[in-house]
């Protein structure tokens, strides 16, 4: 398998800055805006606290070693009541940024899936295969986006308030100490990156894998009973092992290279604890300050080193903030760059009453021959046509055209606008929900009554299934409740409802019975919609009154039915 190639670059650098700016300039910007500044509010608080706290210590200190019990209840007193305080401000400012990171998760969620669902980006994305396990991207990868932006912000922050709140109080204790400090930091800072740089496309190929092993067990689940029928759990084994044994492999890597970094972090943060001392205790030791100025300079120490050694101490959460930063600016630069023409060459024009093709060539995606050649024909509302041939690419192919979907070839293809036509595959989608959801389209909840719902479902035999359901508006899976033939009923059935002027029907016949079909048909015909059906085999001719036949070497033939209409 081919590695992807992971650059954090100017473009995605662009992308990260951007996703930021519209969210602080958005319809939410002042509630944006509002949380972020209540956030740096309690960040000055917080760094304020410590301030007063490091003081207060040094004085308890002082007190304990000059043996002053009034100064040390004092003291003792004053330590509590900063420790109170900051407990307040530490839980609510932490509330206060959970509350900001799922404002922000659900907003980033939203506008990505809408520009996900729109002219269809979700198909090209599929098609195109230029981005990975989209779905859980935008899942876990969003998520992973807002939280850790917002906590790195805030660290930035905090990072900077304690720079500027500490650098006087190690300054007045010694400016070699503040030296000390910042050069210990640059150089960790410098030799954390040297080491742990492969992190970052480590841990984004440790995302991809981690979703395609999952996705392999998905698999599983959901096709179990086919899978049992068929034994094939020994190439599902393999699969799932091979897909095991590439995220173990990526966490050996991930491991050895921590490894390394854990060495130099580990010992770069024992060494804040000793280096204050080794600088001050001489100080103290010549009576030059007091005893409580050796703990004051160590708090002093860690929190100015620990603002310059964020690359230090957080790398590895670093390493993983680029690789999600990286996924949701490719996801969203694929989601814009799907292209929403509906092929290079084929124009959709949308016209009432009548479906028809000009100079129509579809063209095979992979750049072989193609599919179907030159085809011109019409279809005007009432004539029902039947297209046929073993070349089922072709059908398909002329399917997916007509809906807009088919990618590669050129000339015309017009049909109604979508609320007046129907596409109908055959293994159709039935959406997660009640039975009203799965009967009726968006926007036509309210606008079909539930006498015409149990009235059709009747006609088409299918009254068992409410009474299965549980009535509309019990939820069900049902591609996992209702078989194929009565998923392909039910789908006909909210077909009938939506009463659109025309539908096209692909491969009927390989789930239907012909009387179920003749059926569904003659239905079609009572509610006044022009169909055109595709399938492998020429049956039930009379129901047609043209037959589009589709060879093997693309070419084709239109044939008027040789039988009356019934």
């Amino acid at each position: 398998m081919i590695e992807p190639t992971v650059a954090f670059d100017g473009q995605t650098r662009r992308r990260f800055v951007g996703a930021i700016k519209i969210f602080l300039t958005s319809d939410v910007r002042w509630k944006a805006r509002g949380l972020f500044a209540l956030l740096i509010a309690f960040a000055l608080a917080i760094n304020g606290l410590n301030v007063v706290n490091s003081y207060v210590g040094r004085d308890f200190i002082t007190a304990i070693a000059d043996r002053n019990q009034p100064g040390f209840i004092r003291q003792a007193t004053l330590y509590i009541a900063v420790f109170a305080a900051s407990t307040i401000v530490l839980v609510v400012y932490q509330f206060t940024q959970d509350r900001f990171g799922l404002f922000w998760r659900v907003w980033l969620t939203r506008r990505i899936v809408g520009q996900y669902l729109a002219n269809r980006a979700y198909l090209r994305i599929k098609q195109s295969a230029t981005v990975e396990n989209p779905d859980e991207r935008i899942a876990e990868d969003v998520r992973a986006f807002t939280a850790t932006t917002l906590s790195f912000t805030v660290m930035l922050v905090n990072g900077g308030l304690a720079v500027l709140s500490f650098s006087g109080v190690l300054w007045t204790i010694s400016r070699s100490l503040f030296g000390v400090a910042i050069g210990y930091a640059c150089l960790g800072s410098l030799v954390t990156i040297y080491l742990g740089r492969p992190l970052i496309s480590l841990n984004y190929r440790q995302l991809d894998r981690e979703a395609r092993f999952r996705s392999n067990l998905i698999h599983v689940r959901t096709n179990a009973e086919s899978i049992a029928v068929s034994r094939r759990e020994g190439s599902l084994m393999a699969r799932l092992m091979r897909s095991l044994d590439d995220l173990a492999q990526n966490v050996r890597r991930t491991i050895s290279v921590n490894r390394r970094l854990g060495f130099f972090t580990t010992g770069y943060n024992y060494l804040i604890q000793i280096i204050p001392a080794l600088v001050v205790a001489p100080l103290f030791i010549r009576g030059k300050v007091e005893f409580g100025v050796v703990t004051q300079s160590a708090m002093a120490f860690s929190q100015v080193v620990g603002a310059f050694s964020i690359i230090v101490d957080q790398f590895q959460s670093i390493s993983s903030f680029g690789a999600v930063i990286v996924r949701v600016s490719a996801l969203t630069a694929a989601i814009e760059n799907a292209p929403t023409s509906d092929g290079a060459g084929i124009t959709l024009v949308e016209a009432e009453g009548r479906i028809a093709y000009e100079h129509l060539t579809l063209a095979s995606p992979d750049g072989g021959n193609d599919v179907l050649e030159d085809l011109t024909a019409e279809i005007p509302h009432g004539t029902r046509v039947l297209v046929v041939g073993h070349n089922e690419r072709a059908r398909t192919a002329l399917f997916e055209a007509t809906a807009g979907i088919w990618s590669t070839g050129h000339g015309t293809v017009t049909r109604p606008p979508l609320d007046r036509i129907a596409f109908l595959p055959q293994r159709p989608y039935l959406p997660l929900g009640t039975l009203r959801d799965a009967l009726l389209g968006d926007g036509k909840e309210h606008a079909i009554t539930d006498d015409q719902i149990t009235t059709t479902l009747h006609e088409m035999g299918l009254e068992s299934i409410v009474a299965q359901a549980g009535g509309l508006d019990s939820e069900r899976d049902w591609p996992a409740t209702l078989s194929l033939r009565e998923q392909q009923l039910l789908a006909l059935t909210g077909l009938i409802l939506a009463r659109p002027a025309f539908a096209m029907l692909d491969r009927l016949d390989a789930v239907l019975e012909p009387a179920q079909l003749r059926q569904a048909l003659r239905r079609l015909d009572k509610n006044s919609i022009t169909y055109v059906v595709l399938a492998e085999t020429a049956e039930l001719v009379e129901q047609y009154d043209a037959e589009l036949e589709v060879k093997a070497d693309g070419t084709w033939r239109w044939t008027p039915a040789r039988h009356k209409k019934p």
